[in-house]
């Protein structure tokens, strides 16, 4: 007798940075940080560090984009013009796993060789390599750039991303999971540099901090620890305190997260012993 065989049904898997979301926080019993520690972790590095003159631009287009805020104290933007959605999303591809001086590089050579987003999806992913090739990675990044153009092209016609712009957090993040090599840290980037939305991104030096100061159990990888650190951070605290623990973590030998010899763990930023040893040690109830 013939067997029938039963037909395979596709299913869609669900977005990659959406799906530990969707089962909730990770350590719901582990109490840190607490809003108050938040806060003063962020006055703390406000006072040692001043505020991060490299992210200074987005706080200010923030503070704008608040109705009861007095923008009169303000300084004016002098005619510079605010960053796409599209610039930035490809900016942040183009950071991951490189460091912020080859990353602008990579970034600006792409810009003077292709002067639209137009013309770069035209282009050859050879011709996009060598243009970005100071970045690392340039196989892998060219890949990522032009299936998102590709992408953005056939669902919208048109290369523009200010449609995001309208859409929630949790909507822009299931729309943007949905491309291959745009993962959490660059969505929430994204989110909270171009979109003046309340993330949390996790890179590495924010990771290396959270796990020194206790404010994840050793066990919290980096997803568990963004998805941990976005349902504990207050939202009015998360762009400040993100930009001051990155900041922070660059320039601290303490809380680096490579490798140093032990003169250099005794060392400091350069600017008075580091303001975050008082919370490392700080008892977390779980």
């Amino acid at each position: 007798m013939e067997r029938i065989r039963k037909r395979k049904h596709s299913s869609v898997k669900p977005p990659k940075s959406t799906t530990i979301a969707a089962v909730g926080p990770p350590f719901l019993d582990y109490l840190r940080p607490t809003a108050e520690e938040c806060l003063s972790v962020r006055d703390d590095l406000l006072s040692h560090h001043g505020f991060p003159q490299e992210f200074l631009k987005y706080r200010n287009r923030r503070m704008r984009a608040k109705p009861y805020q007095n923008t009169q104290q303000l300084p004016e933007e002098d005619g510079e013009e605010i960053e796409t959605v599209l610039d930035g999303l490809v900016r942040t591809v183009l950071s991951q796993n490189t460091t912020e001086l080859n990353s602008e590089r990579a970034f600006a050579s792409l810009k003077k060789a292709f002067p639209t987003w137009e013309n770069v999806l035209a282009a050859d992913s050879k011709c996009i390599e060598d243009v970005i090739r100071c970045g690392g990675l340039a196989p892998t990044k060219s890949s990522c750039i032009k299936n998102l153009l590709s992408w953005l092209l056939e669902k919208k016609g048109k290369l523009c991303m200010e449609y995001l712009r309208e859409l929630s957090i949790e909507e822009v993040k299931a729309e943007l999971s949905l491309l291959k090599g745009i993962g959490p840290k660059t969505v929430a980037c994204v989110l909270l540099f171009n979109l003046q939305l309340d993330d949390f991104p996790v890179d590495t030096h924010v990771f290396q901090i959270a796990k020194t100061i206790g404010w994840v159990p050793p066990i919290a990888d980096i997803k568990k620890t963004y998805v941990h650190l976005n349902h504990r951070i207050p939202a009015d605290l998360k762009f400040d305190l993100n930009c001051l623990l990155y900041a922070h973590g660059k320039v601290c030998r303490r809380c680096a997260y490579r490798k140093v010899d032990r003169k250099s763990k005794e060392e400091t930023d350069g600017n008075g012993s580091c303001p975050l040893l008082a919370y490392s040690g700080c008892s977390t109830v779980t």
